[in-house]
């Protein structure tokens, strides 16, 4: 119990220090869910900037792969973040779905990331990526 309340008291300290300095703790959450409707979506995303929701192909590896989809976010919480899929994406796939900055590119609202270039690339906390992994069904 004592370790639980360590870690939940770090975790409350790092939040508050990065909302201090750069806005909202980015986080995102969502759940296996169906395709056949050509999109995926995120339950919520807190975002600490003007950014992206980003669709990665993913696997067991955990290595953000291909972006199959993307859906702009506004700075704070974003509620149902629906991203229309480029690409067929069959029931059982992994897919990851990453909080991506709006910084570096050269036109603002026009998503420029390619997977490793620096223009609208993903955001990092603590050198981890803001992220969460989904299946397809």
């Amino acid at each position: 119990m004592n370790k639980l309340i360590s870690a939940l008291a770090v975790t409350i300290a790092a939040t508050s220090a990065y909302a201090a300095g750069h806005g909202p703790a980015p986080m995102i959450e969502g759940t296996d869910q169906s395709v056949e409707s050509g999109s995926v979506s995120a339950d919520m995303v807190v975002a600490g900037e003007n950014g992206w929701m980003v669709v990665h192909r993913t696997d067991a590896g955990m290595k953000p792969g291909p972006v199959v989809g993307y859906a702009p976010l506004r700075m704070g919480e974003n509620i149902d973040v629906a991203a229309i899929l480029t690409e067929d994406v069959k029931s059982g796939d992994m897919l990851m779905l990453m909080i991506h900055s709006e910084k570096g590119g050269t036109m603002t609202g026009s998503f420029e990331y390619t997977l490793g270039a620096k223009e609208d690339g993903p955001i990092m906390i603590d050198d981890e990526l803001v992220m969460t992994v989904i299946s397809a069904k």
